[in-house]
């Protein structure tokens, strides 16, 4: 049996005189391989760090508002009722509790307002959308004012936390440094002005109501002995 000619070029394989194309572009190479891939790695990340950064910044942006605009006046409109007896000696006992104790009523309003949002999620699948949206904003609204007073109540023995503690510490001096960038934006700038309007009508609607709501205050006054 003949043996084959070296120098006949087989049809199914190149000749070793020949590189493989494919090497020649580097396609079958390891090390370039693994370059490809440590790029596309190094590029999701990137993209990763991103959207993390701009998703970080919007939700810095809903704290900042909801805190300007929602917890501050809700928890000052809440501190009036103290005014009262019965809420002024509520507020004092809860002021003197161990810094547990404040813990635990500190996030009572997270479950206390829960069954009605539940009732909202039950109102929506029954077709009652708008009853569910009223409901849902009463019970996000009430809540909100009665964390934001708990809080301020409780604030001093949640500090003897130290965990607590670590965490406020942090992340207050981040928030006021995201709040002074904030301001000193054109959409800030806008909003504080929209907000300004916003409290010279509530004031003037307030003018207008003051007489009967005065009343009722005094009503009230009488009924818990105050």
């Amino acid at each position: 049996m003949a043996d084959p000619d070296p120098h006949t070029h087989h049809p199914s394989r190149p000749h070793p005189s020949q590189p493989d194309p494919s090497k020649r572009r580097g396609l079958l190479v390891p090390s370039i391989q693994r370059g490809q891939a440590a790029r596309f790695a190094i590029g999701a990340v990137r993209l990763l760090r991103l959207v993390a950064r701009q998703a970080l910044g919007v939700l810095v942006a809903i704290v900042i508002v909801f805190e300007e605009w929602g917890w501050r006046p809700l928890a000052a409109l809440l501190g009036r009722l103290a005014l009262f007896r019965p809420i002024a000696w509520l507020e004092a006992r809860i002021q003197e509790l161990p810094p547990w104790p404040a813990l635990c009523v500190f996030v009572a309003p997270t479950m206390l307002f829960l069954p009605l949002k539940l009732i909202a999620v039950w109102l929506i699948a029954g077709g009652h959308v708008m009853w569910a949206t009223g409901l849902f904003a009463f019970a996000k609204v009430a809540g909100t004012a009665l964390f934001a007073r708990i809080f301020q109540l409780t604030q001093p023995r949640l500090m003897e936390l130290s965990w607590f503690a670590r965490l406020y510490n942090r992340f207050v001096p981040w928030k006021e440094h995201l709040v002074e960038q904030a301001q000193a934006t054109r959409i800030w700038q806008a909003a504080v002005h929209f907000k300004t309007r916003l409290k010279q009508m509530g004031s003037e609607v307030w003018q207008s109501l003051r007489p009967a709501a005065t009343a009722i205050v005094a009503r009230l006054r009488s009924v818990l002995g105050r």
